[in-house]
C-alpha cells in the first residue's frame, strides 16, 4: 500500500509505503514520489538514451554465430524496434580477420550482414581480436588496426563512426597509452566505452571520463555474455533473465540511468536469439509501465549528450591498477605498482621542502623521482594539467625499486599541500601513501614568496612593495591579485591540512616543524624515519654539517666536502617591514588558532611559532 499524505495538518505533505522497496513496483513509485515532493527538482527527464552494441562480428566459434536467417530476424527486430525506440540501430564491431571462419550457413550469414551494411552502424575492434594492452608500442596496434581498416574500406563497412571498443575492455581503463594514440592515428576515434571506470561493480558507480580527447562512455551489462545462447540453459534458469527485464536490474539501468550503452555479443544473436528476445521484451515492458520515452543516438552525440548531462565527469580519478584484479589483469605484466611513491612530501613552498628533500635522498633506502625538464626535482602530477597525461607518465619518472619491501619510493611537489584537487587525487591512486608537511610562520612563507617571485622578474613583485601586495582591494590589477593569493592562501594551513584529512587519515600525516627543521635537522629526520617505518637507520648526526657561510645544513662528504642547496636557497634580503609584520600578525590570527586548534585535536605539538603568534591574539 502506498498512501500520500496531504499535509493538512503540518503542511508537510509525505508518500508512506506499507512495505519495503523489495518489490520492484514499490521501487517505481519511490522514484516518482520523490520526483513529486520535491516539485521535480528531483528527478531526471523522461527522456532515456538506449545503444546497443553486438560484439565480435565475424568473430565465435562454429555453431555460435548467426545463419542468413538469423540476420535476417536482426534486421526485422530493428524495424519492430524502431516503432518503441526512436531511431534505434544496432551498433556492430567488427573483427575482420575472422569473416568466413564459420560454417557453410555461417559464412553465407556473414555476407548477409554485409550485404546489408548500411543497415545498421559499425564500429571496429581488434584485427584479430586480441587485447590491446598484450601489445607494448603503439605501432604494433596501428598494424592491426590498419588491417581492420582495411578490411572495412573493402567490403563497403563505414570508417568514420568516431567510435571504437577495445575487446575485453582492455587498455581503455586502466589506461595503456599506445591504445589511445593507435585509434587516433588509424581511426580518428573519439568515442569508447568501458565497463570497467571506476570498477566493474556495482553497476550503478560506473562513470565515464575523457583522456587524450576520446570520451569514454561507462557501458552497462544486460546479463547476456558470449555463453549465454540458449533460453533454456541462462544461468539461474530463464526466470532470471526474465526477472531481470521486468522489474529487476536490466529494467532499472534503463530507469535510473539517462544514456545506456549496452554491451551484448555475435553469439547472443543466433541460436536462441536472447539479444533479441531481451531487447523487445525490455522495450514492450518500458512502454507498458513507465512514460520514458526511449530512443537511440549514434555514439559521438551520445557522448556528447552525457557530458553535457554530466560535466563533473570530464576529468578522470586514476586509481591504483594493482588494487582491483580485473584491472590487474587488463594491464601490461611488465608495468608494476611498485613504481608508485610510498610517501609524499607536499609542502607548502617556501617551508623547507628543498632542503628535507635533500636530506630524505640522503637515506640508502629512499628514492626519489628523476627530475623533470620543467619543474626540477618536482614532478607536479596531482596538481596540474600533468594528471591527465595518466599513471603511466607518472610512474615513468620513478625507478623500479631493488626491493620493493625495503626501499621506499617519494616524490616532492611543493604546490600540492594548498591545492584543491591534490588530495582526492593522490587518495585515488596512492591510498596508503604517508603525507609529509612542514610549517613555518605563515607570514614568514609570505614574504619568502615575494622575494622569490622578484628574484624570477615577476613584473608584479617588481613593480609593487610586499605591503602593497599583501594589502590589495578586490579591484587591484589582476596581476597584483594573483601574487597577493600565491603569498597569502597557501598559510591557510588548517583549512588545507582538514583537506588532506578528508582523504587520508591523521596516522598517515606528518607536521614538521620548519623551524626545527633548520635548527636541529638530525633530530626532525630520526622522527621522519620513525614515521616513514624504513628498517634501515640512518645516522643524520654524522652526516650533516653546519655551513656557516650559507647560513644552513649540508650534507657531508668525503674528505670534508660538502654539499648543499643550491644558490637560489637561503638568499639574503631585506627584514619583513613592521607594517606587514602587523598586518599578517592580524590577517592570519583566524588561521592560527585554527590550527592550534587542529594540532591539539591531532596530538601535534604546537611549534614555537604558533605559539608567539596565539600569545600576541590574546
Amino acid at each position: 500500500t502506498v498512501v500520500h499524505d496531504l499535509g493538512l495538518r503540518d503542511g508537510v505533505q509525505r508518500v508512506l509505503f506499507g512495505n519495503d522497496l523489495t518489490f520492484w513496483l514499490h521501487k517505481l513509485v519511490f522514484i516518482d514520489a520523490v520526483s513529486f515532493l520535491s516539485g521535480k527538482r528531483l528527478a531526471l527527464s523522461l527522456d532515456r538514451y538506449i545503444l546497443v552494441d553486438i560484439d565480435d562480428i565475424f568473430v565465435g566459434k562454429e555453431g555460435t554465430r548467426m545463419n542468413v536467417n538469423d540476420v535476417q530476424a536482426l534486421l526485422d527486430t530493428q524495424n519492430l524496434l524502431r516503432a518503441q525506440i526512436t531511431n534505434f540501430t544496432f551498433n556492430l564491431g567488427f573483427s575482420g580477420k575472422f569473416y568466413h571462419t564459420g560454417t557453410e550457413e555461417e559464412d553465407e550469414g556473414d555476407d548477409l550482414l554485409l550485404r546489408s551494411v548500411d543497415q545498421f552502424w559499425w564500429f571496429p575492434h581488434m584485427w584479430s581480436h586480441m587485447q590491446p594492452h598484450l601489445f607494448r608500442n603503439e605501432s604494433s596496434l596501428v598494424e592491426q588496426m590498419v588491417l581492420n581498416k582495411k578490411f572495412a574500406l573493402e567490403h563497403g563497412i563505414p570508417t568514420d563512426s568516431g567510435y571504437a571498443v577495445a575487446p575485453h575492455h582492455s587498455g581503455v581503463y586502466p589506461v595503456h597509452g599506445p591504445l589511445y594514440g593507435a585509434w587516433k592515428k588509424v581511426w580518428d576515434v573519439g568515442i569508447t566505452s568501458t565497463e570497467e571506470y571506476p570498477h566493474l561493480k556495482p553497476a550503478r558507480h560506473r562513470r565515464g571520463f575523457i583522456h587524450k580527447n576520446i570520451m569514454v562512455l561507462p557501458r552497462q551489462t544486460c546479463g547476456l555474455f558470449t555463453h549465454t545462447i540458449f533460453y533454456k540453459e541462462y544461468p539461474g534458469g530463464p526466470k532470471e533473465l526474465d526477472s531481470s527485464i521486468q522489474g529487476g536490474e536490466l529494467f532499472f539501468t534503463v530507469v535510473l540511468n539517462p544514456i545506456s550503452i549496452f554491451m551484448t555479443h555475435l553469439s547472443n544473436y543466433g541460436n536462441d536469439r536472447l539479444g533479441l528476445y531481451t531487447f523487445v521484451n525490455l522495450a514492450n515492458f518500458v512502454q507498458s509501465w513507465t512514460n520514458l520515452r526511449l530512443q537511440t543516438l549514434p555514439p559521438a552525440q551520445l557522448a556528447h549528450k552525457y557530458f553535457e548531462l554530466f560535466p563533473d565527469q570530464k576529468d578522470p580519478l586514476w586509481q591504483n591498477p594493482c588494487d582491483d584484479k580485473r584491472h590487474r589483469d587488463i594491464w601490461p605484466k611488465e608495468k608494476t605498482c611498485d613504481r608508485l611513491p610510498r610517501f609524499l612530501v607536499i609542502g607548502p613552498q617556501k617551508t623547507g621542502t628543498t632542503a628535507l628533500y635533500l636530506f630524505l635522498v640522503m637515506h640508502p633506502s629512499i628514492l626519489s623521482n628523476s627530475p623533470s625538464p620543467k619543474t626540477f626535482e618536482e614532478v607536479q602530477f596531482f596538481n596540474r594539467n600533468n594528471y591527465h597525461r595518466g599513471i603511466d607518465w607518472y610512474m615513468d619518472f620513478f625507478p623500479v625499486p631493488s626491493n620493493a619491501t625495503t626501499d621506499l619510493l617519494f616524490e616532492k611537489s611543493a604546490s600540492y599541500f594548498h591545492s584543491e584537487e591534490a588530495p582526492k587525487r593522490a587518495a585515488s591512486l596512492v591510498p596508503k601513501a604517508k603525507i609529509i608537511t612542514i610549517l613555518i610562520d605563515p607570514s614568514d612563507r609570505a614574504y619568502s614568496w615575494y622575494q622569490h617571485q622578484r628574484s624570477h622578474e615577476d613584473p608584479a613583485a617588481l613593480r609593487f612593495s610586499f605591503y602593497e601586495v599583501i594589502s590589495a582591494g578586490p579591484r587591484a590589477p589582476p596581476e597584483l591579485r594573483a601574487l597577493q593569493k600565491r603569498c597569502l592562501v597557501p598559510g591557510w594551513y588548517a583549512s588545507h591540512i582538514e583537506r588532506w584529512l578528508l582523504y587520508f587519515p591523521p596516522l598517515q600525516l606528518l607536521i614538521i616543524d620548519g623551524q626545527q627543521l633548520r635548527t636541529d635537522p638530525a633530530t626532525v629526520m630520526d622522527d621522519v624515519q620513525k614515521f616513514l617505518g624504513v628498517s634501515r637507520h640512518y645516522n643524520y648526526s654524522e652526516a650533516l654539517t653546519f655551513d656557516s657561510h650559507k647560513g644552513f645544513w649540508c650534507q657531508l662528504l668525503e674528505e670534508g666536502k660538502t654539499k648543499c642547496l643550491g644558490k637560489s636557497k637561503g638568499r639574503k634580503y631585506p627584514p619583513m617591514g613592521p607594517d606587514s609584520r602587523a598586518f599578517l600578525s592580524s590577517y592570519y590570527r583566524d588561521h592560527n588558532v585554527e590550527l592550534a586548534k587542529l594540532l591539539h585535536r591531532l596530538g601535534q605539538p604546537l611549534p614555537a611559532w604558533l605559539r608567539q603568534e596565539l600569545q600576541k591574539a590574546r
